[in-house]
């Protein structure tokens, strides 16, 4: 019988803390990118079947291995710090790794791409599979770390968000984008109240909504330390009303005889990735396309701000009804430290590192992001019962999610025509 102090009451070293573990972590990969490391990722885009022989060629399974072996080095530290065992760990990270990779390669198929599904549900689904039908193996437990790994991802995410980038966007864009999110957000919260939805399944599922979909949520969830279950509820949610909106929105711009920049700029507020609304654009035309992008690149840069704004009032709410409000030393505590994380790593490839740089790193540094996503969403699945998620909350959660994609529906499009179809500004000519 162990004696001593109670496990539960024990304060961990504050650089000992999951936060700052993935913040170190983020970090390392960033400065060794800055000091000249050009780690060669495995390539996971295919069409054809002599691309997919490619993806399993002796080459691509080196590359595999080496990203594997790295990716397990520099997580191992955290692992360790955090308690876990170095042999469960060796044994069950390889397997989660291959998993995720299987993921992103069934993702990276042109037909799959172009529907909009994405490397996370697949990375959910091999998981759950596993889950569901084996069980998760007391092996493997050590090597399932999904907030660690989301955390280490939303670091290296900072460096694609750049205040360079933002203005760049446009302003057409950034003001439809600000309305979208910020009207879109409060509807959706209020709505998921009126459904008597939890306050945590509402804040992922409304930035999921309103912002752009699987990152924000992943974002968000981070930001109020959410449970990784609603997550994925909520990002199989996004991924799977995605797919019928490529083909029905550009058919519904037609039938409304929209034009090309309001119907690019309605496809770029409401579908969730860039690259199912450049789909969706080159469905009308080169010029929605553009404009679609351009919008759609303006919620996109708005993730980090979101994700701060929540933080902080995540943490500064009453812990409970009648309760005093927390202190600022208990604000610091409950606060997200990889938050800071990310905003100093946007802020260094904003103004410190020099323009070649983050031309050169931007590729890489957003395949390692998903690299982590994708390990951590492999990790969702593997402890996550089917039950689990479809059991969640009565259904209630879904109802809401349609009520405000609904509502996002529309008032995108009251924007987009107001903003880019000459009723209050010019109509941009690209």
């Amino acid at each position: 019988m162990m004696s001593g102090v109670n496990p539960k009451t024990e304060k961990i070293a504050w650089w000992k803390q999951e936060d700052w573990l993935a913040v170190w972590l983020g970090a390392f990969f960033l400065a060794a990118l800055l000091a000249g490391m050009r780690l060669a990722l495995p390539p996971l885009k295919w069409s054809t079947q002599a691309d997919l022989t490619k993806l399993f060629s002796p080459a691509a399974f080196t590359s595999v291995a080496i990203l594997c072996a790295v990716y397990f080095v520099t997580s191992l530290p955290g692992i360790l710090a955090t308690g876990g065992s170095l042999l469960r760990y060796a044994a069950g990270f390889p397997v989660v790794f291959v998993l995720a990779w299987l993921a992103q390669i069934v993702a990276g198929n042109a037909t799959v791409s172009y529907w909009g599904v994405e490397y996370v549900i697949f990375s959910l689904l091999f998981g759950l599979v596993i889950s569901n039908v084996t069980g998760l193996p007391r092996w493997m437990l050590d090597a399932v770390r999904t907030e660690y790994f989301i955390k280490t991802g939303l670091v290296i995410m900072g460096a694609t968000i750049l205040f360079q980038e933002i203005m760049a966007a446009g302003a057409l864009g950034m003001l439809q984008a600000f309305l979208v999110v910020t009207v879109v957000w409060y509807f959706s919260f209020w709505f998921c109240r009126k459904m008597k939805v939890d306050d945590e399944f509402a804040v992922i599922l409304s930035s999921a909504v309103s912002i752009c979909g699987v990152s924000a949520a992943i974002a968000s969830c981070g930001a109020i330390k959410g449970d990784r279950k609603k997550l994925s509820y909520v990002a199989s949610l996004v991924l799977i009303v995605a797919m019928p909106m490529i083909i029905l929105q550009p058919w519904m711009i037609r039938g409304l005889h929209l034009s090309d920049a309001v119907g690019g700029a309605w496809l770029g507020g409401t579908l969730d990735t860039t690259g199912s609304v450049v789909a969706a654009g080159a469905l009308i035309s080169e010029t929605a396309m553009k404009i679609g992008t351009i919008v759609k690149f303006s919620q996109n840069v708005l993730i980090g701000v979101a994700a701060f704004v929540l933080s902080i009032w995540w943490t500064m709410r009453s812990p409970a009804a009648g309760q005093e409000k927390p202190t600022a030393g208990v604000i610091w505590e409950r606060f997200p430290k990889f938050v800071l994380g990310f905003i100093f790593a946007s802020l260094l490839f904003s103004f410190y590192v020099s323009p070649g740089t983050v031309k050169e790193t931007k590729g890489l540094i957003a395949g390692l992001r998903t690299w982590w996503f994708a390990l951590a969403f492999t990790s969702i699945g593997l402890e996550t019962r089917f039950t689990d998620l479809v059991s969640m909350e009565g259904g209630r959660p879904l109802v809401s999610f349609l009520v405000a994609q609904g509502a996002n529906l529309v008032w995108t499009l009251l924007l987009a025509w107001l903003i880019f179809g000459g009723v209050l500004f010019p109509v941009p000519v690209l």
